[in-house]
């Protein structure tokens, strides 16, 4: 399955673009992406031309500079179109992206077996929302349980809990 020459080219042209606005040019390749959280075209930094310092900077503590970065790609290069014909994407750089969803798939995991051995709530704290939304994904294939967001931000909260009958 593939989104399209034009929307991965576009995306690709406008990251591309906002490194070298930062002062960071770096080559960008485009890869689609299908997992259990859905389809998504990953646009991949190159960071053979970045020193460490730059990759830092574009990570910043957590990733919130690439979650950032993330939002403003899906927020910009989906504006004014209509919902089928949006496209999510991904931005990835040093294998950040892919060693995260492994973490958030752990944590889905013991989050889930926590709530099945024991019966009680289990809360899990410390997600952006893009990952919580993530871990929603990821717990879905659980029978018997839910899960919902408790609490504001940024205080905000990911419960997992046995289904009510």
């Amino acid at each position: 399955m593939s989104i399209g020459p034009n929307r991965e080219t576009t995306g690709v042209d406008w990251l591309q673009s906002l490194l070298t606005l930062q002062g960071m040019p770096s080559k960008v390749k485009s890869q689609w992406v299908e997992n259990e959280a859905g389809a998504s075209c990953w646009l991949i930094i190159d960071d053979t031309s970045l020193t460490p310092e730059q990759i830092d900077t574009l990570l910043g503590e957590g990733g919130i500079v690439l979650d950032s970065i993330q939002y403003l790609a899906n927020t910009t290069l989906n504006l004014g179109k209509p919902q089928p014909e949006q496209q999510a994407y991904t931005i990835e750089l040093c294998g950040y992206r892919e060693r995260r969803q492994a973490e958030l798939r752990a944590i889905a995991t013991h989050a889930a077996e926590q709530a099945q051995t024991t019966g009680e709530e289990f809360e899990i704290g410390a997600l952006s929302s893009a990952e919580r939304r993530q871990v929603h994904h990821f717990l879905k294939v659980y029978e018997g349980l839910e899960t919902f967001s408790r609490g504001k931000e940024p205080d905000r909260r990911l419960v997992v809990r046995l289904a009510k009958s």
